[in-house]
C-alpha cells in the first residue's frame, strides 16, 4: 500500500510543480535547458518528497513500536501482489520523473537515468523505514521488484527511445474486506489501497510500436494487456483459518487497453493529463483464467 501512496504523491507533485510556472507555454516541453524549470522540479519535488516521507512516518509508523534494523522475508504474502505493486510503482514514478526532466529541457540521457532512478530511490528510503519498524522489516523481495521496475523503464528508454511495454494498474471493490476490515480496509477509501483482492496489475504491450509501419492496420494507440490478480485472500498468506469456505487463488487476464501517450492531441494541457494518468489500465472486455471455476470467465467490462 505504501508503494501506491508514493505513486499518488508523485502524480500530485508533477502537476503541482508545473503549475508554478505561469507562462503561456508551461505545459510544453522545453527545447533547451530551462534552469527555472529545473530548479522548480528539484526544489518542489524534493520538498514534497521530504514532506511525504514525514507524513508517511506519522500516518503509518508512529503508532507502532520501533526496533533495531532488521530484515523480513515476506515473499509468500498476498500472492506476490504487493511485490508486483512495488515494481509497477517504481516503473511509473520513473516514467513521471523522466517526463518532468524532459519538460525542463534536461538531456535525454540524464532524464532517463535520473528520472528512472527516482522511484527506486524513494521506495528504498521507505524500505529502510520498514527496517526500523517492529511490525515490518527490510524486504529484499521488495528491493528486487523495485529494481525490476526501474530497470524496465530505463532499458526500454535506452534501447527503443520509448515505452513499448507499460506497467499499469486497475481496481474494483471486492467482497472480502467485510471479513477483515482492519487488514483489507474499512470503506472504499481504504479498500482500493489495502484490498489486494480488488486490484489487478497489467503488462500493457503496444503491438504497433514493434513495426511502426504506417500501413499497419493495427491502431497505434491500441494495446494488448495481460493482467494478474488474486481472489479470496482474507489473510496475507491466503490460509483464511476463520473462513474455510473462502478459497484463495490467483487470476490471470487478457484484455485490450489504450496507450494514452500515443493519442494525438493538440492541447498541451490535455496531453500532460493523458501522460500523467497513463498508469491506469482503461476498463475493457477481458478474459479471466482462474483455478476456482476450473477454466475461463468472460467480463464484458473489467476494472
Amino acid at each position: 500500500m505504501k508503494a501506491k501512496i508514493a505513486l499518488l504523491l508523485v502524480l500530485i507533485s508533477s502537476l503541482f510543480v508545473k503549475a508554478q510556472l505561469r507562462d503561456s507555454t508551461f505545459f510544453q516541453v522545453s527545447p533547451q535547458l530551462n534552469k527555472t524549470r529545473v530548479n522548480t522540479v528539484a526544489i518542489g519535488g524534493g520538498g514534497l518528497a521530504i514532506g511525504s516521507l514525514a507524513g508517511l512516518y506519522f500516518a503509518w509508523y508512529a503508532d507502532y513500536p520501533q526496533s533495531k534494523f532488521h530484515f523480513v522475508n515476506d515473499n509468500n504474502n498476498w500472492g506476490l501482489m504487493d511485490k508486483i505493486g512495488h515494481m509497477t510503482t517504481t516503473y511509473n514514478v520513473g516514467l513521471i520523473g523522466y517526463d518532468m526532466l524532459k519538460w525542463s529541457g534536461v538531456s535525454e540521457n540524464k532524464s532517463v537515468w535520473y528520472g528512472g532512478l527516482s522511484g527506486f530511490t524513494y521506495l528504498t528510503i521507505v524500505e529502510v523505514m520498514d527496517g526500523f519498524s517492529e511490525n515490518w522489516g527490510f524486504s529484499w523481495g521488495d528491493m528486487a521488484f523495485n529494481t525490476m521496475g526501474a530497470a524496465s523503464f530505463i532499458a526500454q528508454q535506452k534501447i527503443w527511445k520509448e515505452q513499448r511495454i507499460m506497467f499499469k494498474f486497475s481496481v474494483h471493490m471486492s467482497e472480502y474486506a467485510q471479513y477483515n476490515p482492519a487488514l483489507l480496509g474499512d470503506g472504499w477509501q481504504e479498500q482500493w489501497l489495502k484490498d489486494y483482492n480488488g486490484q489487478t496489475y497489467w503488462l500493457s504491450v503496444n503491438p504497433w510500436s514493434f513495426t511502426k509501419n504506417e500501413n499497419n492496420w493495427w491502431p497505434r494507440w491500441l494495446n494488448i494487456a495481460g493482467g494478474y490478480g488474486i481472489d479470496g485472500y482474507v489473510s496475507a498468506d491466503g490460509s483464511n483459518p476463520n473462513y474455510p469456505d473462502i478459497i484463495s487463488q490467483s487470476q490471470y487476464y487478457l484484455s485490450l487497453d489504450v496507450d494514452l501517450r500515443r493519442i494525438k492531441v493538440k492541447n498541451d494541457f490535455l496531453r500532460t493529463v493523458l501522460h500523467t494518468i497513463s498508469f491506469i489500465k482503461i476498463p475493457a472486455p477481458a478474459i479471466e483464467f482462474n483455478q476456482k471455476s476450473g477454466g475461463t470467465r468472460f467480463h464484458w467490462l473489467y476494472f
